[in-house]
């Protein structure tokens, strides 16, 4: 085996960035897109592309690729079921018990399956982080606009609302308008939960602005995969449901496109700050 990473790669930009990322250090990393998932930009890369939860055909992907190191990054639109894991044979047997188990729960518990069956090759799994550090949130206050009185009350809230959603194993956003939590993260995503926010100002249910979004990691969260994650889009989908800014855990979320992310939230006159 060698030093050379695969990426098995979902949808969103993490996985663009991370391929990219690599052959600007004269690396030559190695792509498993997810059908259906995977941004159109990641087939220049070499890969081989595979349905969602196709083990066998991941396992001799690694191997054929020769590689030790597994990066899992970007989502997946649609949660396999049971019926998908028994066209994956043989190589399912030995995992098989806590893989149908973990269906039965959260994501967070599914991807801690699917990090034990990959480590159980002989493969190391590796945390987006760990290549590059630089993704994760600093420290503090990063853009030119801070939180108000009333923004930091709807940030303490929305962030007690994510961290008990996180004990669930159910998401890890939450977003608190005038002093209460009026939509959290569940299996549609930050986006779409974004959506629903300002549907409810159209509808006069909430105040018209105002308001934070809060993400933060799920306290039993293995580290290495599923980070809450922030970048432009967000920020673009913050300002469109009219949220004043995001508050995010330091050294426990990624922010995408660092800089661009801060020049957006500071054309839209948002904050972005760290708990």
């Amino acid at each position: 085996m060698s030093k050379r990473i695969a990426i098995v790669a979902g949808s969103g930009i993490l996985p663009l960035i991370l391929a990219k990322g690599l052959e600007d250090q004269g690396k030559n990393p190695f792509l498993i897109i997810l059908r259906g998932e995977g941004d159109k930009r990641l087939y220049r890369f070499e890969h081989c592309e595979l349905p969602i939860f196709d083990f066998s055909g991941l396992i001799h992907s690694l191997k054929m690729a020769r590689v030790r190191r597994v990066v899992l990054a970007g989502g997946i639109s649609c949660r396999p079921q049971l019926r998908d894991l028994c066209r994956n044979g043989w190589i399912l047997l030995k995992a098989f018990p806590k893989i149908f188990t973990a269906l039965g729960k959260g994501d967070d518990t599914l991807l801690r399956a699917l990090i034990t069956l990959i480590e159980g090759y002989g493969f190391h799994v590796l945390g987006a982080q760990e290549i590059f550090p630089d993704l994760l949130a600093p420290k503090g206050i990063l853009t030119k606009v801070t939180s108000s009185k009333h923004d930091k009350c709807n940030i303490l809230l929305a962030a007690e609302a994510a961290r008990r959603l996180g004990e669930l194993d159910i998401g890890q956003a939450a977003v608190a308008v005038g002093g209460r939590v009026v939509a959290v993260e569940g299996a549609e995503g930050t986006d779409n939960m974004l959506d629903r926010v300002l549907w409810m100002r159209s509808k006069g249910s909430i105040p018209r602005k105002g308001g934070g979004l809060v993400k933060v990691m799920k306290l039993t969260q293995d580290e290495r995969v599923d980070l809450p994650t922030i970048g432009p889009k967000t920020i673009e989908n913050a300002y469109k449901a009219a949220l004043s800014g995001i508050a995010v855990e330091a050294g426990h979320t990624l922010i995408l496109n660092l800089e661009e992310t801060i020049k957006i939230a500071d054309e839209y006159t948002m904050f972005i700050e760290t708990l």
